[in-house]
């Protein structure tokens, strides 16, 4: 039961439909027959059973008896009373002390029962049973015979009692008849009931249908999505509940988006503002930096702690304008055909990071990239490993190729402890710090984030995972010709 339940939830709503609808039909259909059938078939035996007795009452009351009644007469009887049964031919048994007579070759019968002859005794008026011997129906009457009917008051018994004993194979045959009409034309209407299953299941589904494309409009970003409400039943309610919910979320994103834009434009805004007075303090810092040695040890470290200060806020609002413009969509790619094993070293060199990585760059793999913007994409990752790994810190390169072409593969791998698990779905979020106590760093937060959306820009990908042997590993792939790039090689 459990199972045929499962299986029934796993179909789909218009077959659950169909089927509970022609469900109901099937119960219907056969509560009516049964009802029917019962009626009809006590109104059949009814009318065989009143036939009968009234039959048998009427023939033994124009009965002529002369008492004491021999074996003789008492066949005699029962052959007359049996030539006149109706609706069906009797067979009568009667009954005279320790005589017993018939009109066939038994004079006594095994279908009359010692309920029937209990009753009949006691009855004047006699009494029936319908019973089922050998799987035939039979009606079964016991009556005494009584002198004097002509008046009811002076009726006595006449010590006869006489059975009649009919078949009742006609009546149950009407009966039959009739459960095979029924079961024969509960397949034509069950027929007939699935057309107006399917109309329902249509007319109940279509605003369910709506409403999942609606959802999935939606779902792809098409918050203007509504639905037509048509009708005032719950599917409407449903469809008013839907439309106002969208309409809210619309309203709410379109909120969201402003303030948004509002945040970067303030970002933008800030950082363009301090990058001129920043430029000038940092010169003034440098030049404090230069001359700290001939400062006082106290006024020294003060300097030098502007200085370094001065230097991240410096590089913080860089990132912050290079973010803004990822944001507003101003990025723009600058392609040349570069040697990026080339490229990679000559970023290293710029920040004297050769000492401190070693590389495996095969020479002869030239790509189409933006030098400026793949050499910030390096140093983030070779400088994050530095800060946050461990030595030693390895730069890979290959080319791979792929089924949408030829790709450069370039693997920056430490041999620190790994990054967490938890922490590698958000590796690349604006300002995410693996270590909630590290509120400080070298850096502004926004270097992985900012290496992301440069690979973006190059129509490429870039990856972080742990390496089974220990340590991190960044995984930078980018096309080695643009889409529509003209090929220089």
């Amino acid at each position: 039961m459990i199972r045929a339940l499962k299986r029934v939830r796993r179909l789909g709503l218009r077959a659950r439909l169909i089927a509970a609808f022609l469900l109901v039909a099937v119960i219907a259909a056969g509560t009516t027959a049964t009802l029917i059938y019962q009626e009809a078939r006590s109104a059949i035996l009814q009318q065989a059973q009143d036939t009968a007795v009234a039959q048998l009452r009427d023939q033994i009351g124009a009965q002529t008896v002369t008492l004491p009644m021999t074996r003789t007469s008492l066949h005699e009887l029962c052959t007359v009373l049996a030539r006149q049964g109706k609706p069906h031919p009797w067979t009568v048994f009667a009954e005279y002390g320790s005589l017993r007579a018939s009109n066939v070759m038994a004079t006594t019968s095994t279908v009359v029962t010692q309920e029937l002859r209990g009753r009949a005794g006691t009855n004047p008026h006699g009494s029936f049973q319908r019973v089922v011997k050998d799987g035939q129906p039979w009606l079964t009457i016991g009556m005494p015979v009584l002198i004097g009917s002509d008046d009811p008051r002076r009726e006595q018994p006449t010590g006869i009692m006489v059975y009649a004993v009919m078949p009742l194979t006609t009546e149950d045959d009407n009966v039959k008849a009739m459960v095979s009409a029924a079961r024969d034309g509960a397949l034509p209407a069950l027929a007939v009931a699935l057309v107006p299953a399917l109309l329902a299941a249509r007319s109940v589904l279509r605003p369910v249908r709506d409403l999942r494309r609606a959802a999935s409009s939606m779902g792809k970003g098409r918050l203007d999505t509504r639905i037509e409400v048509k009708g005032s039943d719950e599917l409407a309610d449903l469809a008013w509940t839907f439309n106002e919910s969208a309409e809210a979320l619309e309203r709410s994103v379109e909120e969201l988006q402003k303030a948004e834009a509002r945040a970067r434009r303030f970002a933008a805004d800030v950082s363009h503002e301090l990058r001129t007075p920043l430029a000038g303090m940092l010169a003034v810092t440098e030049v404090l930096d230069e001359d700290a040695d001939r400062l006082d040890p106290d006024t020294a470290a003060a300097v030098r702690l502007v200085s370094a200060e001065t230097g991240k806020l410096a590089t913080l609002v860089e990132d912050l304008m290079e973010i803004s413009r990822f944001d507003a969509r101003a990025a723009e790619l600058n392609l040349d055909e570069v040697d990026v094993a080339e490229t990679i070293a000559k970023t290293l060199q710029r920040r004297r990071w050769e000492e401190q990585v070693a590389v495996e760059l095969p020479v002869g793999i030239r790509a189409m990239l933006d030098p400026r913007r793949f050499d910030i994409v390096v140093a983030n990752l070779v400088g994050n490993a530095l800060r946050h790994g461990g030595a030693p810190v390895r730069i890979t390169l290959r080319a791979e190729e792929r089924a949408e072409g030829v790709r450069v593969v370039t693997e920056v791998h430490d041999g620190g402890p790994g990054i967490a698990p938890a922490v590698l779905p958000h590796i690349f979020d604006r300002f995410f710090k693996a270590d909630a106590a590290r509120t400080r760093s070298a850096g502004s937060g926004l270097g992985l984030a900012i290496t992301l959306e440069n690979v973006r820009l190059h129509g490429g990908t870039v990856r972080a995972a742990n390496r089974p042997e220990g340590g991190a590993v960044f995984t930078v792939e980018l096309p080695l010709r643009q889409p529509g790039g003209e090929d220089r090689s």
